[in-house]
């Protein structure tokens, strides 16, 4: 069985950056824009990914969404904003990563932080 990952970023160039990053971890992405369609993409994912720089959607509340139906998060977001990533691990993200991080080796770090959930 894949494992499904909803993606929630505005961006189009971030989204389809992480939904590569995905698949080249082995999983299957579902992309979303929108709280709604990110609530539709949880409905079949047990992983969430959430980029925290957006104006279309509050990122904080879709992490709580995320965890309140037992996803696990990973944020993404600017590496220089140390308070808004304190909050989204406040709020359930299991991690925040810098764009950087992810930009240089998603497929890597995607596949290990999905890999530490399954031991």
């Amino acid at each position: 069985m894949t494992t499904r990952v909803a993606i929630l970023a505005q961006d189009l160039i971030w989204s389809d950056r992480l939904a590569r990053a995905v698949e080249a971890a082995g999983a299957s992405p579902e992309r979303a824009k929108t709280a709604l369609e990110f609530d539709r993409a949880l409905g079949c994912a047990d992983l969430a990914i959430i980029d925290l720089t957006a104006h279309a959607y509050d990122p904080l509340v879709a992490i709580e969404r995320a965890t309140s139906r037992h996803a696990r998060v990973l944020a993404v977001g600017q590496h220089d904003d140390h308070e808004l990533r304190k909050r989204a691990l406040a709020r359930g993200a299991e991690r925040v990563l810098a764009y950087r991080k992810l930009f240089e080796d998603g497929p890597a770090t995607i596949a290990a932080w999905m890999a530490r959930g399954t031991s």
